[in-house]
């Protein structure tokens, strides 16, 4: 497959109005070939990001420029987008080859020409051999490969993805999320993906945006707005995380030492907007942290009792009662050196400047 690498460029998109709001002022530049993700929880408006660009949506404010060309005025079927839903949006009558052939034939691909190109997008795919299958003779993850086998056979300039990956089984999704990230590496098709799944986006996305009521929150590197998000809403759309409340007690040169509410004082870098005195939440993702025997405390931390532990087979787990609203949770990989910590140890978790984030107390 072969086509045009295009780049997409949102400017201040509004669909505001409904119930749930949509979209307010959103924009992003969407680079040639780049896979972009839309990451927020259910009505934050990502899936009006997909409609409108893909013309299914009416904006009350803004524009969609692909490749420098504004296509508002253009219908669905004229702007050259393939489009992937959450629910797949298959006709129970037709077969897996079938889908592919009229999703040609709308495209008015000749029909003495389709042959070759359905085989090979489906054997691309790995449904080549449940091609004369119905949708309910194919499993849920086939479903979803035929989904994308259609919207790709017609070699779009853009793919819009919405919750592609929603609803499978662990094992199905984290195969099919490596054969996506496989398929963009190869097409390089310019890709605009929403998704409430942090895993997803953090594994497939070149660079994503957090949606929160309908305004970007972050934008960035996955790297980057995972370990330096600029808010709570932030840090909790990319997953698991520990808020600490504490108060800001002196300012340094290159960041500032905050206290906690049980008195531990903890260094934090990088943290500009913040003076004297001011008060915000430390937030601590369970993977950066290390925890050692209480008696064995070396530099800032949080002293504590563990309440629990789980094992799960590559880590383990931990939730440490260190005296504040919530119990800290630490991760351990379980093939390191580490102790294995049983209920009731005392313990030390060990906090450093380059783990911890301070991010506004609201």
């Amino acid at each position: 497959m072969s086509r045009p690498l295009v780049d997409i460029q949102l400017e201040q998109l509004s669909t505001r109005g409904g119930r749930p709001p949509g979209l307010s002022r959103v924009s992003a530049h969407v680079r040639y070939g780049e896979f972009f993700t839309f990451l927020g929880p259910p009505h934050c408006g990502k899936t009006d990001v997909i409609k409108a660009v893909a013309g299914f949506m009416a904006l009350s404010h803004g524009r969609v420029i692909v490749d420098g060309r504004d296509i508002a005025d253009l219908p669905p079927g004229k702007r050259s987008v393939g489009c992937v839903f959450q629910q797949g949006a298959l006709w129970p009558h037709m077969t897996v080859y079938q889908h592919v052939d009229f999703a040609l034939d709308c495209q008015g691909m000749a029909a003495g020409a389709r042959g070759e190109r359905i085989g090979r997008v489906l054997a691309r795919l790995g449904i080549d051999a449940v091609a004369e299958r119905r949708p309910a003779d194919i499993t849920l993850a086939e479903r979803r490969r035929l989904a994308l086998a259609r919207a790709l056979a017609g070699e779009p300039h853009v793919l819009l993805l919405d919750e592609p990956l929603a609803n499978l089984d662990p094992i199905s999704r984290k195969t099919l999320r490596l054969e996506l990230a496989k398929l963009h590496r190869d097409l390089a098709v310019t890709t605009i993906h929403v998704t409430r799944d942090a895993a997803d986006a953090l594994a497939l996305s070149d660079r994503l945006a957090v949606l929160d009521h309908g305004e970007i929150a972050q934008l960035g590197g996955p790297d980057e707005v995972y370990q330096h998000p600029v808010s709570r809403t932030v840090a909790e759309a990319l997953g698991p995380a520990n808020f600490l409340p504490v108060r800001v007690v002196e300012v340094r040169e290159l960041g500032v030492v905050v206290e906690t509410e049980g008195g531990h004082r903890v260094p934090v870098a990088g943290t500009g907007g913040f003076g004297q005195g001011a008060t915000g939440l430390l937030v601590m993702r369970p993977e950066n942290l290390a925890m050692t025997e209480a008696s064995m405390a070396r530099g800032p931390g949080l002293p504590g009792v563990v309440a629990l532990r789980v094992f799960e087979g590559a880590r383990h787990l931990y939730e440490v009662d260190a005296g504040g609203r919530q119990p800290v949770r630490v991760e351990l990989a379980a093939a390191g050196e580490h102790r294995i910590f049983r209920v009731g140890d005392h313990v030390h978790v060990e906090l450093s400047s380059e783990t911890v984030v301070l991010v506004p107390a609201d």
